[in-house]
């Protein structure tokens, strides 16, 4: 019974964190990869990245930060992809960096603190659906990031209760996993 009130309190959580828009000035923006298909990012992916380029147009932070690595894909990767596609949107490539060798959220947080240490940053602004930031916020933070949720406003599982909710209930597994210690 108190397992039950504590995941349905972390689910609450997520959903409020998803709906939590909390855009402002950063360092970077952080754009936590999806899938990508044969070097054009996936629908999801894309939307993330258009949302990047709003806030990057709005000239919210210096630089971007893409993340993800190859999921099995021999010639591409996730960070890649999502560089050369904010490039082809304009975006100055010295503005983009790819970090292209993650395969989880937790080694996609882990390698941009530290390329955030690198240069010294200390805030960004995390990009991804809304589900998605709650557990992105806790990693980052773990590793001494302060880091602001800005859900993608254009997200194909967000727009769809079904996948909104099994993505959340997902969400809600892995942040308990966390918790408990967990760090893969």
């Amino acid at each position: 019974m108190a397992f039950a009130l504590v995941e349905r309190s972390l689910y609450r959580s997520i959903r409020t964190q998803a709906a939590r828009d909390e855009t402002r000035p950063a360092d970077v923006i952080v754009v936590f990869g999806a899938a990508e298909y044969n070097g054009s990012p996936s629908p999801v992916f894309k939307a993330r990245l258009d949302h990047a380029l709003e806030l990057e147009d709005r000239g919210l932070a210096p630089l971007i930060i893409t993340t993800g690595g190859p999921g099995g894909d021999p010639h591409f990767t996730e960070g890649g992809v999502g560089r050369d596609y904010l490039i082809q949107q304009g975006v100055a490539a010295a503005k983009i960096i790819a970090e292209t060798r993650s395969d989880t959220t937790y080694e996609s947080a882990q390698a941009v603190a530290e390329m955030m240490r690198q240069r010294h940053l200390q805030t960004c602004l995390a990009v991804s659906d809304g589900f998605h930031i709650h557990r992105i916020k806790l990693m980052l933070n773990s590793l001494g990031i302060t880091v602001y949720g800005s859900p993608d406003p254009d997200s194909p599982i967000e727009a769809d209760s079904f996948m909104r909710t099994m993505h959340s209930l997902r969400e809600t597994l892995l942040c308990t996993l966390w918790y408990l210690g967990f760090r893969g």
